[in-house]
């Protein structure tokens, strides 16, 4: 992305989400930095000086567009980029509609609401949309159901938006990376009654390397899906 481009960033506050946004905004970016609630966006304020906040609870997408309509949205976006994940392991036998639910409307129909009100604004700069998925995207295994079930449907939206868009100028990347040494990463451990040792893990910054390359890739090329897995 040649100039200053203006990114839209969920999930911010840690792991990946938090790599890639100091990337970005250590090379002069404008970041318009989404946060749960206002103690978040303090938070994320003071450690991204000049970072304009924007505030929303993805756990409920229905009133996005309520919060959004009374803060001023940023009039170029050059990327969106879909970080913010929540993960809650059970056997189907198990799980409740309120543990689906959540995972739905934070990995699945947030993303989605989002990506219609940027969509205008992307659509202008010929802009980016990047989903931060998981390797629970392409498979899942036992006691993942609601997770991967999340995470399997936002590759169908970030497939389906990628068809819908081309004809606009508008790229779409699926990235599915294996498990990244993050908070999420020692909660599923925790849940899984496993010790968590992150050396193990793909370092966060690396996925932003991925992620960075997808967004500074000329014109003529589009990463569509790439999937990075534990390198030791």
């Amino acid at each position: 992305m040649a100039g200053m481009a203006t990114h839209v960033i969920t999930g911010a506050g840690s792991g990946i989400g938090a790599a890639v946004a100091r990337r970005l905004h250590a090379r002069g970016d404008e970041l318009v930095l989404h946060a749960r609630d206002a103690g978040r966006a303090k938070e994320l304020a003071a450690e991204f000086p000049g970072a304009r906040i924007l505030v929303g609870d993805l756990a409920d997408p229905d009133k996005l567009s309520w919060a959004f309509s009374h803060q001023s949205l940023p009039d170029r976006v050059d990327s969106l980029l879909h970080i913010a994940g929540v993960v809650d392991l059970g056997r189907v036998g198990d799980l409740t509609p309120k543990s689906w639910r959540h995972q739905l409307n934070v990995n699945l129909i947030a993303p989605a609401e989002l990506t219609r009100h940027f969509l205008p604004q992307l659509r202008a700069t010929r802009g980016h949309v990047v989903f931060v998925n998981s390797g629970a995207g392409l498979n899942a295994h036992a006691e993942w159901s609601a997770y991967a079930a999340s995470k399997h449907g936002l590759k169908a939206l970030a497939d389906s938006l990628r068809h819908e868009e081309h004809a606009n100028g508008v790229r779409v990347t699926s990235v599915y990376p294996g498990r990244t040494a993050s908070p999420m990463q020692a909660k599923v451990h925790q849940q899984e009654g496993k010790e968590y040792d992150e050396s193990k893990w793909i370092d966060p910054e690396s996925v932003a390397t991925t992620i960075l390359t997808a967004l500074d890739l000329p014109r003529d090329a589009e990463i569509n899906d790439v999937t990075i897995r534990p390198g030791r």
